[in-house]
């Protein structure tokens, strides 16, 4: 029964069909309603029915009643309600829509109507032979026993319906409920069987009249105990039969009773294990999750005690991993949207983020593909109250938007800022061509759930929608910019990294040593010295050499004082190009002391 089948696969609706007149939509409204009344009459007809053959048309007074007609028996009236009913599913089966092998909605009358005589079409048509109106006039007990034993062959639709409630499989309660009720039903079968046999032994010898005697209602014609107690002893007896616990008040005298107990036992055996390994697998189930926090949480621990982690950082440890598993369940959303198409991905991350994109001002009047580019870029973060986000002097990689919780921005020990949901910090990336340092500390005050944004995967995706860059950067509010500005005493306040960064090249250019062949002559040596043009003064120490003129086109500015440009004596060097050669000087080439400065 929990094994999945082929029509009970999700069916996919991948277009709208064009149907025939009268023909219905197997995933309609109305057919979903018709199936759950099928279901509730097919249920009826699984209890009722093998009751009615054992108890009600052995009994006389049952039987008389039946001959007289459906007036005087209501029970037969719901049985013709119950076959009108099961004549109009094998009805409307042959105008419903079905989903072939390629999963294409097939609305063809034709070919619904092989679909279903290869089909479900014998059962539903045996289940729905209307077997009491063969019956109605005939008083023979021959033609009563057979048309009753006939009727259980609406049992067969039990088969269509396991199978349409095996989708259901996938629910540890819905499961258990099942497997209770067919515990039951099977114990209910059984225990018709079981009267049926005592009434075919005998007054004297079976199950029956030892009951007679039990209860001071001896069996005798039609006189004896009533239904309700045949009815409520059969079933006492197969449900401690199938449980294994057999009192033995109630016990088997001949021949055929013994074999039927025993049949009763093993079916009781196989179903005894099936369902309490179904319960047990259900029970794991249900605290799989419990034990998948343990484990992990297990495994932190001992990660704490091999690495000898300091108690505050542990304490933050703990308290994070029971704050992210709180929100996520252990659920690795990577490792989950890793097995979907990025399409697919795509809508789910605009689903998780969907409330940052419609609060927030800055995404209003972003294109849907430029809104998905956005939410795959995001990334969750959760911080447990003591938490530190951001650290002074942490570089910048990232701006945070606040969908929950409250952080305080600290400069030292004083709290220069609180934070709430939808608010924003970081910097202003635009503006900046290299990220910044963070001039304070950002800690949680409470549970806070931020969703981050790389500086890189932002303006990746701004570069991709230009369209919507400059509006996005001209709504975007950001509540605190953590970007320090006074990093570079004297440097203006959004370019020091960049100026910086050209005054390190520039001073390695320049104390790169010149080739052999492009090594300055001794006329080029003095002028450096202050010989020839006077450039620098007599005694003064030997320093470094001149630095390089900034190049026009370098990022940023820079403050520093530039050193003075040479004498007009004297030959200006360049580490890119090297002076022309100039033929040596005897008296300077032996015992000189001339040292290149270039070189050191």
């Amino acid at each position: 029964v929990l094994s999945l089948g082929a029509d009970v696969l999700p069916e996919y609706k991948l277009q709208a069909p064009r149907i025939h007149r009268w023909t219905i939509l197997h995933y309609s409204p109305f057919k979903a309603v018709w199936d759950w009344l099928i279901l509730l009459l097919v249920i009826y007809t699984a209890i009722f029915t093998p009751y009615s053959a054992a108890f009600l048309l052995s009994d006389s007074e049952e039987v008389q009643k039946h001959q007289c007609g459906y007036s005087c028996s209501p029970l037969n009236v719901v049985d013709l309600i119950v076959d009108i009913m099961f004549i109009i599913d094998i009805l409307i089966n042959f105008r419903t829509t079905y989903v072939n092998s390629n999963e294409e909605v097939v609305s063809h009358p034709a070919k619904i109507a092989i679909h279903y005589f290869k089909g479900w079409f014998l059962i539903d048509m045996v289940a729905a032979i209307p077997f009491d109106l063969l019956i109605f006039g005939s008083g023979s007990e021959e033609t009563t026993t057979l048309i009753g034993l006939l009727k259980t062959a609406r049992l067969l639709r039990l088969v269509r319906v396991a199978r349409k409630l095996d989708r259901y499989s996938e629910y540890g309660a819905a499961v258990l409920f099942l497997l209770m009720c067919t515990f039951a039903l099977i114990a209910h079968w059984l225990a018709c069987i079981w009267y049926a046999i005592g009434n075919v032994e005998g007054q004297r010898t079976g199950w029956l009249h030892a009951l007679g005697q039990q209860i001071g209602k001896p069996l005798n014609g039609s006189f004896g105990p009533s239904i309700k107690d045949k009815y409520v002893t059969a079933l006492y007896f197969t449900f401690s039969s199938l449980t294994s616990v057999g009192f033995g008040n109630v016990s088997p005298n001949t021949n055929s009773e013994k074999i039927f107990s025993i049949c009763v036992m093993l079916i009781g055996s196989l179903m005894y294990a099936s369902i309490f390994g179904n319960v047990s697998a259900i029970i794991q189930r249900l605290y799989s999750g419990t034990a998948r926090y343990h484990t992990q949480m297990l495994r932190v621990r001992e990660f704490i005690r091999f690495h000898q982690i300091p108690n505050p950082l542990r304490q933050r440890l703990e308290e994070y991993f029971q704050h992210a598993w709180s929100y996520t369940n252990g659920i690795d959303m990577n490792a989950v949207l890793k097995g979907f198409p990025e399409c697919l991905q795509a809508d789910i991350c605009l689903h998780l983020n969907r409330t940052l994109l419609q609060n927030c001002k800055a995404f209003r009047g972003a294109s849907k593909g430029c809104l998905r580019a956005l939410a795959m870029k995001f990334k969750t973060t959760h911080a447990p109250p003591g938490d530190t986000l951001v650290h002074a002097g942490d570089v910048l990689t990232a701006l945070y938007f606040i969908s929950r919780g409250s952080i305080e921005i600290l400069r030292g020990d004083v709290v220069v800022a609180i934070l709430g949901k939808n608010d924003t910090f970081g910097e202003p990336l635009h503006l900046h061509a290299r990220p910044g340092k963070s001039r304070a500390d950002v800690r949680a005050l409470t549970y806070c759930d931020l969703h981050k944004i790389l500086r890189e995967d932002l303006l990746e995706v701004l570069d991709m929608y230009p369209e919507f860059s400059d509006r996005f950067w001209g709504t975007l509010e950001i509540t605190f910019n953590l970007r320090d500005t006074n990093m570079i005493p004297g440097s203006p306040g959004s370019d020091e990294l960049d100026g910086g960064f050209s005054r390190l090249r520039r001073r390695k250019l320049s104390f790169r040593r010149r080739p052999e062949k492009d090594a300055p002559s001794p006329t080029e040596s003095r002028a450096l010295r202050g010989d020839g043009g006077g450039g620098q003064a007599p005694g003064a120490p030997r320093g470094p050499a001149e630095w390089d003129p900034p190049s026009p086109s370098s990022c940023g500015s820079s403050d520093e004082e530039e050193p003075p440009a040479p004498p007009p004596g004297a030959t200006a060097l360049s580490p890119f190009r090297s002076a022309p050669p100039a033929p040596p000087e005897p008296e300077e080439r032996e015992g000189s002391d001339v040292c290149n400065p270039l070189s050191g």
